[in-house]
């Protein structure tokens, strides 16, 4: 029940920000899920007993979202020769270093990087940000209900023994369905049909692979929630894991298919 109302609350807010609220409304409160999730994740790599430099990360994380022109390769060059500057300055032993300065900017790029993207593009079309949340949202439901109805094979057990290969396909058929159905309804002119099959497929493929991605980040570190944040749904990085992939997925579609979708 928790988790149900957690999502009656979470979901009509997401609409009302994404399709009116102002443009720097969105990026603010894109900036501040990044660093709800940069913090759970730096919480999962000090379980293995890494320690991030947690305030670098978290400045340079608000900066990426928060300022457009920084989601360039200049600026992660830029983040890298810091951090390791810092870990020359820092005083930890030596062999402390590489893994505090690895996990800082890997938190980074992982956790604040897609809501950088997700901010470039809710610019394009508050269509584009939602679609990604959309196939996300259906495709979860679709696994968990088809899983439980006939999943006997199971898809990754030493990360995920939930999750079954009839529960993903499920996902991924019903993930499609929907968002090819969302792309004719709202943008019928922007995308020949086998490209919005080819854009929902693959957004809800990521969407599953960063599902795993996750899971293995929390079976490392021997947890079982990333927060707690959300009642019923654990942390927002257990929230948000499938987006993270998903964002950047459909930004690539439209980089290849070179704006004509926007």
């Amino acid at each position: 029940m928790k988790r149900v109302l957690t999502a009656l609350v979470l979901i009509p807010a997401a609409l009302v920000l994404i399709f009116l609220a102002p443009p720097l409304y969105v990026r603010a409160a894109l900036a501040a899920v990044g660093l709800l999730c940069l913090h759970e994740f730096y919480g999962l790599v000090r379980q293995r007993g890494v320690q991030p430099y947690m305030r670098a990360g978290m400045a340079a994380g608000a900066l990426l979202v928060l300022l457009p022109t920084l989601l360039n390769q200049s600026f992660l060059i830029v983040l890298l020769l810091a951090l390791l500057g810092m870990a020359a300055l820092d005083g930890r032993a030596v062999d402390e270093t590489y893994g505090s300065s690895a996990a800082t900017f890997y938190g980074v790029v992982y956790a604040c990087g897609p809501f950088a993207i997700a901010a470039h593009l809710h610019a394009l079309s508050p269509h584009w940000i939602f679609l990604p949340l959309l196939i996300s949202w259906v495709g979860d439901i679709a696994a968990y209900y088809v899983g439980r109805a006939i999943g006997k094979h199971k898809l990754v057990p030493r990360l995920s023994p939930g999750k079954t290969w009839e529960g993903t396909i499920g996902s991924a058929v019903l993930g499609t369905v929907v968002g090819v159905g969302y792309l004719q309804a709202v943008m019928p002119e922007k995308l020949a049909f086998w490209a919005m099959i080819a854009v929902a497929l693959a957004t809800n493929v990521a969407g599953q692979i960063g599902d795993l991605a996750e899971s293995a980040l929390k079976r490392a570190s021997g947890t079982k929630d990333s927060g707690q944040i959300l009642p019923g749904h654990g942390g927002a990085l257990d929230r948000m894991d499938g987006a993270l992939f998903a964002f950047p997925t459909v930004y690539l579609f439209l980089l290849i298919l070179g704006g004509r979708a926007t």
